[in-house]
């Protein structure tokens, strides 16, 4: 028998770290269902304590989740814990994973604590987080760089506390394959009672080594790999879940180690995350990447035609490619939409909800002949807005554009349900249409990013377009689709100036593991 490495997602917590990766409530939950279904261990939901927003996510998760584990992060604090814990009590699986550094650099220059204070503070933050489960996994920031004796010196008396999971995270990256891969030999072979807990690895990737790093600890004995979907995460990124999970698939002869993850759930989960975050995946990206099982090269194709496995290590299907399924069209009934909007895992909340997004869907099926799963999921990312949201809604907009003459647009919006109406001529019709809506809405703000991409095949395709805006420190995503790219654009710089307005100031963690 093979031991079961646990998957310890942290997309929601970790990967919504990146610039503009932020996340509606709603947007959390529909990520959440669909790590439930690849059958994620545990999903770290977020952090209780960085503001109202993320304690009414962490919960309604765990109001929602029923099969993985929910878990909020916390510093070693007793307020932070208190909130963590209050916000996962209605899981029926819930853990609280709670931190503190223990690298030289961060004790001496971030913390300002000796080291006996440091061992001090993560025993009782162990105690005050026994209150609320027992199930607590403890974390030493930035473990990478720290002195290995204090490692021991720090886990052994975390583990005599109570702490049922010891995470060791390369915080910033920096430790190679072979060197993360003894430090966690030691650590196992050292600590007293090392044989009560699991032990666990979380790996940035600003080396490029997150997930080689992360394998190394599995085969020197780790038993939980903490990852993200498509590698997000704050800087380079995390270790990716699907490539950890697949590599270990596919090498059993290496591995002594198999996930339950239900692996055509995969492809599914990226396009999600991927499209709720604005963060489009490279085409060349491992497992995931729309060219992952792609051939050009004559030789390949003629090996792949004679025999799949002359050039594919791993099954498309395995991991949840398949070609884009014409599902509906415009003589499509409600009962069939809702169908299939269950069987692509999309639930809304209401039948309110439901008729309104049926209702748009039909509007799209008048402009587009085919629509395919992928049309349904952005419909209903832009349905997951709600009116208490949309502060600002577009009503209204007329684009000219013609060779030789400066672009125009006139746009007209509801500003908190007052209609306001302003136009503007630009370098182009989305720059026209950008500088009209910024004469309303006055915001101030900085554009970082415009990005488009198509979500199907064909002229008539549906474009996704992704805005990130920043505005005193705060950096949003916006997207919006249509087949008027033109008015796609105008969709997702107002969703971004919506997730301007409604932010609630998000307090900066201490660190992070």
């Amino acid at each position: 028998m093979k031991d079961r490495l646990v998957i310890f997602d942290t997309t929601l917590r970790d990967g919504e770290q990146s610039p503009g990766a932020s996340m509606t409530k709603e947007e959390k939950i529909r990520v959440a269902r669909q790590l439930e279904k690849m059958r994620v261990d545990v999903i770290e939901a977020g952090f209780a304590a960085a503001s109202p927003g993320d304690f009414d996510a962490i919960r309604a998760i765990a109001e929602t989740i029923k099969e993985s584990t929910v878990c909020s992060l916390a510093r070693a604090n007793e307020k932070d814990i208190q909130r963590a814990g209050e916000a996962i009590q209605p899981a029926a699986r819930k853990r609280i994973h709670t931190f503190i550094a223990t690298s030289p650099i961060h004790m001496e220059k971030k913390l300002r604590m000796t080291p006996d204070q440091v061992v001090e503070q993560a025993v009782k933050a162990i105690g005050w987080a026994k209150q609320y489960t027992d199930d607590v996994e403890f974390s030493a920031e930035d473990a990478g760089r720290s002195e290995i004796d204090f490692l021991c010196r720090i886990f052994e008396a975390v583990i005599k506390a109570g702490a049922t999971t010891i995470n060791v995270p390369d915080t910033v990256g920096y430790n190679f394959p072979n060197q993360f891969a003894e430090t966690l030999r030691q650590l196992i072979e050292r600590v007293p009672n090392a044989d009560k807990v699991v032990w666990s690895v979380h790996c940035h990737n600003d080396l490029g080594l997150a997930v080689a790093n992360s394998l190394s600890a599995v085969l020197a004995g780790a038993r939980q790999v903490e990852c993200t979907i498509n590698g997000l995460g704050e800087r380079a990124g995390n270790a990716s879940l699907e490539e950890v999970v697949m590599a270990v698939r596919t090498r059993p002869d290496i591995f002594p180690v198999e996930t339950r993850i239900e692996t055509n759930q995969i492809v599914p989960a990226s396009k999600l995350v991927s499209q709720i975050t604005g963060y489009p995946v490279q085409p060349n990206k491992a497992i995931v990447g729309a060219n992952a099982f792609a051939h050009e090269s004559g030789i390949h194709q003629d090996g792949v035609l004679k025999h799949r496995e002359t050039y594919e290590i791993m099954r498309a299907e395995d991991v949840g490619w398949t070609q884009n399924k014409l599902v509906l069209g415009k003589h499509s009934g409600r009962n069939a939409f809702k169908s299939r909007l269950a069987e692509l895992g999309i639930v809304l909340e209401s039948e309110e909800a439901l008729n309104a997004a049926f209702a748009k869907f039909k509007v799209l099926a008048d402009k587009k002949h085919e629509i395919f799963d992928e049309d349904l999921h952005a419909l209903v990312s832009d349905e997951a807005v709600t009116p208490a949201q949309e502060h600002y809604k577009l009503i209204y907009s007329q684009v000219c554009s013609e060779t030789g003459e400066v672009p125009h647009s006139q746009v007209t919006l509801t500003v908190g349900g007052q209609e306001r109406k302003a136009d503007s001529d630009g370098s182009g019709p989305v720059d026209a249409t950008f500088k009209a809506i910024e004469k309303v809405a006055a915001s101030g703000s900085e554009l970082l990013l415009y990005s488009v991409n198509a979500i199907t095949t064909g002229t008539d395709a549906q474009g996704e377009v992704t805005v990130r805006l920043s505005k005193g420190g705060r950096v949003v995503n916006g997207q919006g689709a249509d087949t008027d790219i033109v008015v796609a654009s105008a969709k997702a710089y107002l969703n971004a100036l919506n997730k301007l307005h409604s932010c609630s100031g998000k307090v900066n963690p201490q660190g992070d593991v």
